[in-house]
Order: structure tokens, then C-alpha cells, then sequence
């Protein structure tokens, strides 16, 4: 049944050589088979995950932009379309190292990823006020009672400072103040 018409011959317009306009390129693939992601697929891909400052996101993309332009109007288009917001990766940045981490060590995470200072004391400020509460709890997790030695008090005054709490508010945690208030408990349960 081959030779009964059903296959046209070829014509030249019909050649799918690379040179023609038609072929289609196959899709790059990496060594483990998958598609290769576009600079911009990389970079959603990484948003889509968490926040990221634009200098973190440059590290991570560079290595896969063909040039330095190319990934500047990625990073620009980013920006634009408010996929990437330095306001947004600083509450991140809040949201998770303010359990563990002092108002210092946070300052200095921010301004390693070089924000302007206007949005990382803003972060910063709000942070100081809860600075006495997340201390003690961060205390009574790892001690959970005031030491009766005074080397014992030096040990845990250096675990709280070196994670970027302030000495004033070290002093008050490693002596037993700031504590919950066991009344304000009962208020809080109170009806209005």
C-alpha cells in the first residue's frame, strides 16, 4: 500500500534542516534529563521558595546568565513586576531568625545583603521592643534556671550575646528578670 499515493513527495519548502525557519530546536536538557530553566524560570523558581535579596538572588543566578546585562533585567523585571521587594525579604528575614537572634545579629544578617538602612531599622525597631521577651524564652529553652555559679552565669550570658542580644538585656535575663509575669496570665483570661 506504499506505493499508492498516500505519501507525497518531498518538496524543498518541506526540508527540516536546521537552517530552515520551521525546525524546531530540541528542548536543552540537563544532564539528568530534565528541561533546562530559562534565567528567568530560575529565578521565579527560587522566589517561589522563599524571599530573596537581590544581591542573594544575583549570587544564585549568575553562574547561569550568559551575561551580566541579561541578569541585571532579569533581576530589574523581578523588581518591576514586585516578585523581588527588599521590604518583604527583611519581614522574612524577621519572621524566621527572631526566636533564635538577637536585634544585632538580624541587623548585621540585613546588611549583609546590602538593603538600604531606611528598611532594615525599620525591621530592627520593631524587634527591640520584644527583645527582653525572646531572650528569656530563648533562656528557658536551653537553661531554664538561673545558675548559681558565677562561671555558670558567664556561660550563659555569652550564648545569649553571642547570638545579638543586648548586654543590658542579657544582664536582666541570666539574673531571672523579665520573666512572664504569672498575673498577667490571669488577666489575660479575664472576660472584658
Amino acid at each position: 500500500m506504499i506505493g499508492s499515493g498516500l505519501l507525497a513527495p518531498m518538496a524543498d519548502e518541506d526540508d527540516f534542516s536546521p537552517d530552515t525557519p520551521r525546525a524546531r530546536e530540541p528542548a536543552q536538557r540537563s544532564q539528568r534529563g530534565k528541561p533546562m530553566l530559562s534565567l528567568k524560570g530560575r529565578a521565579l523558581k527560587l522566589l517561589s521558595m522563599r524571599e530573596h535579596s537581590r544581591v542573594e538572588l544575583r549570587r544564585k543566578l549568575a553562574p547561569h546568565a550568559e551575561s551580566a546585562e541579561q541578569l541585571e533585567a532579569v533581576l530589574d523585571e523581578m523588581a518591576a513586576n514586585r516578585f523581588l521587594c527588599l521590604e518583604r525579604f527583611a519581614d522574612s528575614v524577621v519572621h524566621r531568625k527572631a526566636a533564635r537572634f538577637g536585634s544585632a545579629r538580624i541587623k548585621a544578617e540585613l546588611a549583609q545583603h546590602q538593603l538600604p538602612s531606611h528598611v532594615a531599622e525599620a525591621v530592627v525597631n520593631g524587634l527591640r521592643d520584644t527583645e527582653l521577651q525572646r531572650a528569656h524564652q530563648l533562656w528557658a529553652r536551653r537553661f531554664g534556671e538561673v545558675a548559681p555559679a558565677p562561671q555558670e552565669q558567664a556561660r550563659q550570658a555569652r550564648f545569649l550575646l553571642a547570638r545579638g542580644f543586648a548586654g543590658d538585656v542579657v544582664r536582666r535575663v541570666v539574673r531571672g528578670e523579665g520573666g512572664p509575669d504569672p498575673d498577667s496570665d490571669l488577666d489575660d483570661e479575664s472576660p472584658s
